[in-house]
Formats: C-alpha cells, sequence, structure tokens
C-alpha cells in the first residue's frame, strides 16, 4: 500500500471514528478535529472556552502535531496548565494541498502514537 493510499484510508477511518464519538456521526473537518487535541493537550475537557481561548487550543495542537517534525519544541506549562511551544524552525511556505496533507498527516501520527487508530 502506498503512503498517500495508506494516509487516506487512515485519515477516513479516523474521521469516521471521532465524528461518531463528537459530532453524533455528521463528519469533523480539520479545524474540529485540530481543536479537539488542542483540548486533549491542554486535559481540561470539561469547561466552556472563550473565544480567545478556542483559538489558543488550536495553537497549542498545532504546536503539539509538528512537533515531530523539528517545528516546535514543549518548552512548559503555565500557572494555569496551559502548555507552551517555541519555534524551532519556520514552517517552509506551502501550498494550499500541501499544508492539508502535512497536517492530516501529522493528525492521523497523533492519533496512531495513542492507539487510537492503526
Amino acid at each position: 500500500m502506498s503512503r498517500d493510499s495508506q494516509l487516506k484510508d487512515r485519515w477516513e477511518e479516523l474521521i469516521v471514528k471521532l465524528s461518531a464519538k463528537f459530532s453524533d456521526g455528521d463528519p469533523m473537518d480539520i479545524d474540529g478535529i485540530i481543536y479537539l487535541i488542542g483540548i486533549q493537550e491542554l486535559g481540561q475537557y470539561h469547561r466552556t472556552y472563550k473565544k480567545e481561548e478556542k483559538v489558543n487550543l488550536m495553537h497549542i495542537a498545532i504546536c503539539k502535531l509538528l512537533e515531530p517534525y523539528g517545528y516546535y519544541e514543549f518548552e512548559f506549562f503555565d500557572e494555569e496548565g496551559w502548555p507552551h511551544y517555541i519555534v524551532k524552525e519556520t514552517l517552509p511556505p506551502l501550498k494550499a494541498g500541501e499544508q492539508s496533507v502535512l497536517m492530516k498527516e501529522a493528525i492521523v501520527n497523533y492519533f496512531v502514537e495513542r492507539a487510537f487508530i492503526l
């Protein structure tokens, strides 16, 4: 199986599983999944987030997702439990399709590492 077809299959499996669990079966989009990862990484599940906090949750997720690629490095948790990252390497300019593939690959790897999908 090619890398692209494996990514496609894993992505579809992930969408089905997450959509069933978090959106009553309506297909989740990539932003919704990134938001969920941010909540997972923060670990504060049962609370309401303000708009700015939601943006910060997505930033946390993106940093976590791109950390294995060498773009970010975890630095510390602040007094409220929010993780902070430093930029290790600037992302190269990517076309929209390339950016989408990178994020999908990073998201799939995140959930494979946690044994949510195989």
